[in-house]
């Protein structure tokens, strides 16, 4: 069962997906004023942004807005309703960065019991469930406040049996991240992690693989990051390691500046759009048949996503 915005669905009917977006987002204030870029509260705006995903064949997306980072549930509901795209909402928590001052008094107990609320009541006071737990830690660190956090996130998984979603700062702390999970008794084939590809570490990335957990490759259209490129060669790489079934794809395009409807930017068309046909004809440039190469869209977009985002038994 995957927990939609609108209602659960089976796996089977979740179809082409985007593993890690943001369509209504805004950061606290105090970052709202610094980077205004960083505001996309329009939700006119979202409900375009979502078509331009959904005319290239995207049928559903999880929103990544966490509570410190300005979700809506109400009009991610709205935004599914009107365009038919199947979206998943964010429970738990963004990053310290964010919410260390705001969640400094919560304790783990607190912090579960408001992570359960979001996935089996309702979002901030709604009936809008989510149907993913987030967490976070900072840059090359774990703050007190993120541990509390990661810890009752993932109470909250094995309670819920909702699939977790590690933020990482540049790439960073996958290790600790899974070193505190396994002391909480969370089986890492149901967490996956985001953002990894800003530490473009092969080798890393495999080490990650090997837990069972999902690597959530995003950043896409990010040239002041990394070039494509790089990250294709990444992708490419775990794909001939054997982990193909740990990866799913987002785009995290968060900024005004990522969006066609805010700036013209590349927006939420881009990765089924021209980015997948440039991935398969790079697939097809290094010897990939073509039924191969079919094989593989399908696993990444479809296959693993209906798996990762799927709820398991509470244990």
């Amino acid at each position: 069962m995957i927990r939609t915005v609108t209602g659960d669905i089976r796996p089977d009917q979740l179809g082409f997906t985007y593993a890690h977006e943001h369509l209504v987002a805004s950061p606290p204030a105090w970052m709202a004023e610094r980077d205004p870029d960083l505001v996309i509260l329009d939700e006119e705006k979202a409900v375009a942004e979502t078509l331009l995903a959904r005319d290239v064949g995207v049928e559903a997306m999880y929103e990544a807005s966490a509570w410190d980072y300005g979700r809506d549930p109400l009009a991610l509901r709205r935004i599914s309703e009107r365009t038919g795209v199947r979206i998943i909402g964010c429970a738990g928590f963004n990053k310290g960065r964010w919410f260390d001052d705001l969640l400094a008094d919560w304790s783990v107990d607190r912090l579960e019991e408001q992570i359960v609320a979001d996935i089996t009541t309702g979002m901030d006071g709604t009936d809008v469930r989510a149907g993913v737990i987030k967490f976070g830690t900072g840059y090359n660190h774990i703050s007190p406040v993120e541990e509390r956090v990661l810890r009752a996130a993932a109470r909250a998984h094995r309670r819920t049996g909702a699939p977790l979603h590690g933020h990482t700062e540049t790439g960073t702390m996958v290790p600790e991240q899974l070193a505190l999970l396994r002391e909480e008794g969370v089986d890492t084939r149901r967490v996956g992690f985001v953002h990894v590809t800003r530490n473009p570490d092969p080798w890393l990335h495999r080490e990650i693989a090997k837990t069972g957990a999902y690597l959530c490759y995003d950043g896409f259209s990010k040239i002041k990051y990394l070039p494509e490129s790089v990250r294709i060669d990444l992708l490419i790489h775990l794909i001939e390691a054997g982990y193909e079934r740990q990866v799913v794809i987002g785009g995290d395009l968060a900024r005004r500046t990522d969006l066609t409807t805010y700036t013209g930017g590349p927006g939420l068309g881009y990765i089924a759009g021209p980015w997948l046909r440039r991935f398969r004809t790079e697939l097809a440039e290094r010897g990939y048949e073509e039924a191969r190469v079919k094989e593989i869209v399908q696993r990444l977009f479809i296959d693993n996503p209906a798996t990762y985002f799927d709820m398991v038994p509470s244990y």
